[in-house]
């Protein structure tokens, strides 16, 4: 692959962004006295803010770079995910923000022990840790293969240290309060890029706008088929199941968003948060599938040569290198690493939190808050070097292998995640005996699909032939949900407990709401 030479005009945007973000965890820092404090703000910041933060999280540079990579090389089936969202935000949200702000101190998993006892909060817990290590390793390494474009000869793990220690410094210093008002800014700074490389696409294709939808409608570009009767295959089914339970997985259950219900200054604020979350990200994942179907008009009407080889996610990098003047390179690589600080960031405290709340403070007694805030800061600087490792480890085996196997094992040791959210929540007859037995069939069943899904030489590691799971692989997440929510429910039935306290359950915030009226 061609490197190309920043402009100094560039390089300059790119490094003031760099030391706005490491200003920014200094300003903060001197308000990070307590754990309330460090990890949720001191639940005092404004609801558009905590909404830019979400957006900000979920917007990473992994969007900046798949997404139009995937509409380069398909059409925006993967749009469809985040379509579902607010779908079943409007369903959920109204509940879930207050139940989580009245029944937990900072993590999530809390809630989970609450409702189904000790075990269940740490399996969930850990595999929060589990993905979002494999997550921030991930947005790494993609960040770093971009910027070895424009860094002329640069080894990619220096890109990976840097940006890292950026990381873990801002964190370190100035807590969520830092976190979120860094995401404001990382937020507009995503949007611009996005708009910039449109306007830009729109300037230099022949015929301009018009030409880009004509040739879009004629190769289907703008599409989010196939709409098969199909699981085996990636369709437009397939994505809307998969998108259901990625939302309820994202604001039901991941710390990195619960967080953030629990910094805006009441319910009301913590749900307009979320809702701004989400309706600011759709029309930013369509915006970056956009910028793929511009880019696919823009290589075909023009005739532009690709070099041989390349992948579509290094289409839109090389398409910033080769052609975007100065200064607007700088931007948009900018926004690419605001996009990255963005999430890993917010995964960091969040990771740090988990450490403090569910392992240290549950495991020894009285400690004091100071002891936590210690313990917080060390697990910034421990997580944040753990992802810079992840990062490099992917660079050691050229993109293959750890972080692979890192998904897998999440896989398998987070199996029904949503499924005990949603057993605890609509069930008060559910129990842990039965919730128990229900993850351990999901995990067997996860173990299965696997094993016999993943190749290994000429076959399977473990082949069964016909019994081979053949789904695709996104459906094997909707799966193990089902299979926690129904086996725990049936086995809960065999064992006789008092009903859960009607608090911890959707029946209560309905009693609640019917004596309002």
């Amino acid at each position: 692959m061609e490197t190309s030479s920043l402009h100094w005009i560039d390089i300059v945007i790119i490094v003031a962004s760099i030391i706005l973000a490491l200003c920014v965890g200094f300003y903060f820092s001197r308000n990070q006295k307590t754990t309330d404090t460090y990890f949720a703000a001191n639940g005092n910041i404004p609801s558009w803010a905590v909404g830019m933060s979400m957006f900000a999280t979920i917007i990473s540079s992994v969007t900046f770079l798949a997404y139009p990579g995937n509409a380069y090389a398909g059409n925006w089936i993967l749009l469809v995910q985040g379509l579902m969202v607010p779908i079943v935000l409007v369903c959920l949200i109204g509940f879930i923000v207050p139940l989580y702000r009245k029944v937990i101190r900072l993590s999530t998993y809390e809630y989970f022990e609450r409702r189904f006892g000790p075990f269940a909060r740490l399996y969930s817990s850990f595999a929060f840790v589990l993905e979002h290590f494999s997550k921030m390793g991930t947005i790494l390494y993609l960040l770093a293969l971009a910027m070895a474009m424009f860094v002329g000869g640069m080894d990619i793990r220096w890109v990976i240290v840097i940006i890292g220690v950026v990381v873990i410094v801002m964190t370190f210093f100035g807590g969520m309060e830092a976190i979120i008002w860094m995401d404001v800014i990382q937020g507009f700074l995503l949007i611009i890029g996005g708009l910039l490389a449109v306007g830009i696409l729109f300037y230099l294709t022949d015929g301009g706008p018009a030409e880009i939808f004509r040739i879009a409608g004629e190769y289907k570009k703008i599409d989010f088929g196939p709409y098969d009767m199909d699981l085996t295959h990636l369709t437009f089914l397939v994505m809307v199941l998969n998108g259901i339970f990625y939302a309820l997985q994202k604001y039901g259950t991941d710390q990195s968003i619960v967080q953030r219900y629990l910094t805006a200054r009441d319910d009301r604020s913590a749900k307009r948060a979320s809702y701004l979350g989400i309706f600011l990200s759709v029309p930013t994942w369509a915006l970056f599938m956009f910028v793929g179907t511009c880019l696919f008009a823009y290589y075909h009407i023009n005739s532009g040569v690709l070099p041989d080889g390349i992948k579509s996610d290094e289409v839109f990098p090389y398409f910033i290198a080769t052609e975007m003047p100065v200064g607007i390179t700088g931007l948009i690589l900018a926004a690419l690493i605001a996009g990255a600080i963005s999430s890993i960031d917010a995964d960091i405290n969040c990771i740090s939190a988990i450490v403090v709340e569910d392992y240290y403070g549950r495991f020894r007694k009285n400690v004091s808050d100071k002891q936590k805030m210690k313990v917080g800061r060390w697990a910034v600087i421990v997580t944040g070097l753990g992802a810079i490792c992840c990062a490099l480890l992917y660079v050691a085996w050229g993109g293959e292998g750890v972080l692979g196997t890192l998904f897998g094992l999440y896989a398998i040791l987070s199996a029904g995640i949503v499924g005990i959210f949603l057993l605890g929540l609509f069930s008060r007859r559910a129990n842990w005996q039965g919730l128990y037995i229900g993850i351990a069939a999901a995990i067997l069943y996860t173990a299965y699909a696997v094993l016999t899904s993943t190749k290994y030489g000429d076959g399977m590691i473990l082949d069964l032939g016909d019994w081979n799971f053949t789904h695709h692989k996104y459906m094997l997440g909707v799966y193990s949900h089902l299979i926690v929510l129904v086996v725990g429910y049936v086995a809960s039935l065999f064992f006789h407990t008092p009903l859960a306290d009607k608090e911890l359950t959707i029946y209560g915030y309905l009693e609640e709401k019917k004596k309002k009226k």
